[in-house]
């Protein structure tokens, strides 16, 4: 008997008819005697709703109360699952976040989880009742509702499943699986059997938007196997998990595994020109940003000449505007000849665990850019990672190329 999380996002739990599909899948699961826990997010488009509706009322909801209204949304969905079982006959109990124990800091909208008492929950599974919960919610130490953020279901669904000892967590979405790339760019694109939770971690924070990145955190802290299934049709999967052996087929071991292409449309550039080439200019230039809550990505200092220099970063492109005017402001402090940016970028990324054992993956790469003619504005590397930053308008065609030439396309 395996104790399994399993968690379902906005769309498989839309409308009534998907809430029963869900309660007909999970009761087979039962019945083959597994214990399940089900942790759900808000139907689809509820969230926007009261958020719409919040802002109808005030241009600057209060946070605390924002939070106690967006909670609402998946408690909603987890009586109507709950209602679906019994009218199954399958004993279930339905749990908010306070209830399940989930205890967060008190940082409302994106709060996170200190701790679980699952000692209810234990109970509850232990008297055969499948236990199901609200996702993306929790309460602070003084008893306050919290949120977890955008996509915090799944962060939910792996904390669970690392309190409760989980055999394994399995999240159900719209796609079966994590693909190579994104199949509406490259129709040939593969769903991948299996991932290293850093290979993930790195596609996820590349634009790849299947896991919240924090939910792939949890895994890979607590070792929790995750899986990303489709809540429509069957089939296994990608699985995420540790690295081992067992990934590669006999004898492939030195080869290179490139998994993936993952890119990100949401990049802008930001170049300050000619700063004095001395310590400190780095702060300079970024603390002000920082400050402003602006998260910086790749960044790059030119080699110095004659006592100057030129500082190049990314930011998301929601950001591009606020901080060209926090540079443009401190340009004359900083001793900046010119403050330029490019809101028209985008992130190109190739991840696999082959690339520490693989010489010529970065070569490669730029090989088959430039017989593209494709221009490279910026270049990051990890271990796992080469990251490059081009032209928006040759992201299909950079994304295209490089799939082929890694070979990544399915077979059949």
């Amino acid at each position: 008997m395996a104790l399994v999380v399993q968690k379902y996002g906005g769309t498989s739990v839309a409308n009534a008819e998907r809430i029963c599909a869900i309660a007909d899948k999970v009761s087979l699961a039962r019945q083959a005697g597994d214990q399940i826990v089900v942790v759900v997010s808000a139907m689809s488009g509820e969230t926007n709703r009261l958020i719409s509706l919040a802002k109808e009322i005030s241009a600057r909801p209060a946070v605390r109360e924002l939070d106690v209204l967006l909670s609402t949304g998946e408690q909603t969905t987890i009586a109507l699952l709950c209602m679906a079982f019994e009218e199954r006959g399958v004993a279930s109990r339905s749990y908010t976040g306070t209830q399940a124990g989930i205890l967060t800091d008190g940082m409302h909208n994106k709060a996170r989880i200190m701790d679980i008492d699952t000692e209810g929950l234990r109970a509850d599974l232990a008297n055969g009742k499948v236990v199901v919960v609200a996702g993306f919610q929790g309460v602070d130490e003084d008893g306050n509702i919290t949120t977890l953020g955008r996509g915090g279901s799944d962060t939910t669904a792996v904390a669970l499943a690392a309190a409760l000892k989980a055999d394994e967590c399995r999240i159900y979405t719209d796609v079966d699986g994590v693909y190579t790339t994104d199949p509406r760019v490259v129709p040939t694109a593969r769903r991948m059997d299996r991932l290293t939770y850093e290979e993930m971690l790195e596609m996820a924070s590349l634009g790849a938007k299947v896991l919240q990145i924090r939910s792939v955190e949890f895994a890979s802290k607590y070792n929790v196997p995750l899986r990303v299934l489709s809540s429509f049709d069957e089939g296994n999967g990608t699985l995420i998990t540790g690295e081992d052996e067992s990934m590669y087929p006999k004898g492939t071991l030195e080869q290179a595994v490139i998994s993936g292409v993952a890119f990100n449309r949401d990049e802008a550039q930001v170049t300050v020109q000619g700063v004095p080439d001395q310590p400190g200019i780095a702060y300079g230039i970024l603390g002000p940003v920082a400050d402003a809550g602006i998260e910086v990505d790749m960044i790059i200092q030119n080699v110095g000449a004659d006592g100057a220099t030129d500082f190049t970063f990314t930011v998301h492109r929601n950001d591009y505007d606020n901080a060209m005017e926090i540079l443009r402001n401190i340009g004359n402090k900083l001793g900046a000849r010119e403050v330029a940016g490019n809101d028209s970028i985008v992130k190109v990324s190739l991840v696999g665990v082959g690339m520490r054992s693989h010489a010529g993956i970065a070569s490669k790469t730029f090989e088959v850019l430039a017989k593209e003619s494709i221009n490279i504005h910026m270049i990051s590397t990890s271990e796992i990672k080469i990251s490059v930053v081009i032209d928006e308008k040759y992201l299909e065609l950079a994304v295209r190329a490089l799939h082929k030439e890694f070979e990544l396309e399915h077979t059949t």
